[in-house]
């Protein structure tokens, strides 16, 4: 059927886009390459995907390149686990149909290294940017989109929290902006903002997240020598009122679906927290982009299956200036690079001492904070898709490299997964030639 539809029933594309998410999309002549993300498939269809793929370059006379962002059989080891003989043998089908491909490319140095060495595969490293429309958000887009989001800020996850107390509901205030006369601002005593993007699945660990905003919460107690029968009522009011102290009020908005989001809900919905509170949220394509460029810090619970790719969320949260803090693992400083443009952690314990760090003194006197957002707005203007494919994927496309009776006729696979997805990202290759 996939065979048919790439030969027959769709017309001769100068670039085919599979994304072995179920979704196809084309490029006609030398324009732009679009490309989407759709929701995870929860069984990969690496295996017909690369056969059909394959056969139709052949049958088309087209150039098969593929572009590696994971590993599908590293994926499929997360359910079936890593000694099923399944799983050995996709990952000899993935690593034979590859080594057909034209040309590859792949999305870290880790990966290309893997690739050459267990593979026998050359790739050309080719990283994520983020789309355009992803950028640092102004006063004014921040102060629309909290009144849009008004509503869901205000009300709890529970009973009520630090920052339902006390929350304006006027159209020329919300909890972090006032709008007066003609000057959109910032409040002095609004709550630090931290996004967090998850796709509510096992292999992120959301109950790190929680455990560091129950040891901030506690450690703050501490250090301002407060104890437990210190009446949150009262702090609240006093916070609302305008009263600013040494260490602010946290704010988790995470979005995302899945499986796992009522689980965590739950708890959430039974935490004591005086100084923490949570929102779930489903944003819109067009909002998205603004909640990260509205925030004060994200933070990143990716870890990859097989070690070897990087999450598209903190490329997104680059895109924005936004400074990121991430799990570690093997290859993600390539990405997140440390006291730069974001911090790494391994455990709950170190996540709580880094938003200590780096929220003493906000919103004016936090410079840790600002060093890493100043670092990740560098990031974000260093490299921008134009600037990517000109220099590392058009050369894969030239005459040095394919035929010429190749060159304007490629079907370009992308072989991998990304880790989850929402429908509101996607990316803009420029012109391949």
């Amino acid at each position: 059927m996939l065979l048919r539809f790439l030969c027959i029933k769709v017309p001769h594309p100068d670039v085919l886009l599979y994304r072995k998410e179920h979704l196809v999309l084309w490029m006609w002549p030398f324009e732009a390459f679009v490309c989407c993300q759709a929701a995870k498939g929860r069984n990969p269809p690496s295996a017909p995907t690369l056969v059909a793929v394959k056969w139709a370059s052949s049958l088309r006379r087209s150039a098969f390149i593929v572009d590696w962002h994971n590993f599908g059989y590293t994926l499929l080891g997360l359910s079936l686990g890593r000694s099923s003989r399944f799983v050995t043998v996709y990952r000899w089908f993935e690593k034979h149909y590859g080594k057909m491909a034209n040309g590859s490319l792949c999305v870290t140095r880790a990966m290309q290294h893997e690739l050459a060495q267990n593979w026998g595969i050359r790739a050309t490293v080719l990283y994520d940017q983020p789309p355009v429309f992803f950028h640092p958000t102004s006063l004014e887009e921040k102060h629309k989109l909290f009144c849009r989001l008004n509503e869901n800020l205000c009300h709890p996850i529970g009973v009520r929290d630090c920052v339902s107390t006390g929350s304006m509901e006027f159209g020329d205030e919300t909890l972090f902006t006032s709008h007066i006369g003609n000057d959109f601002l910032l409040k002095q005593n609004r709550p630090a903002l931290i996004v967090s993007s998850t796709s509510w699945t096992p292999d992120e660990d959301f109950g790190i997240l929680l455990e560091a905003a129950v040891m901030y919460d506690s450690r703050v107690a501490a250090i301002l020598n407060e104890n437990d029968s210190t009446d949150e009522g009262v702090l609240w009011k006093e916070i609302s009122n305008g009263k600013q102290l040494l260490y602010p009020r946290l704010l988790f908005i995470i979005t995302g679906k899945g499986p796992e989001k009522e689980k965590y809900g739950e708890k959430i919905k039974y935490l004591t927290l005086k100084r923490v509170a949570f929102r779930t949220m489903w944003l819109s394509a067009e909002d998205y982009p603004l909640l990260l460029g509205s925030a004060d810090l994200g933070v990143c619970l990716h870890t990859s299956s097989s070690g070897l790719d990087l999450p598209m969320k903190v490329v997104d949260m680059f895109g924005c200036g936004l400074a990121v803090c991430a799990v570690s693992y093997s290859c993600i400083q390539e990405l997140v690079k440390v006291e730069k443009n974001g911090l790494l952690f391994s455990s709950s314990s170190e996540l709580a001492d880094e938003l200590l760090m780096l929220f003493r003194g906000f919103p004016d006197e936090c410079n840790a904070l600002k060093s890493l957002r100043n670092g990740a707005l560098e990031t974000s203007s260093s490299a921008r898709w134009d600037t990517e494919w000109e220099e590392h994927a058009k050369p894969l496309i030239s005459e040095d490299v394919l035929p010429a009776r190749l060159r304007f006729s490629i079907s370009l696979l992308i072989a991998g997964y990304l880790s989850e997805f929402k429908i509101n990202s996607g990316f803009i290759r420029p012109a391949l030639v």
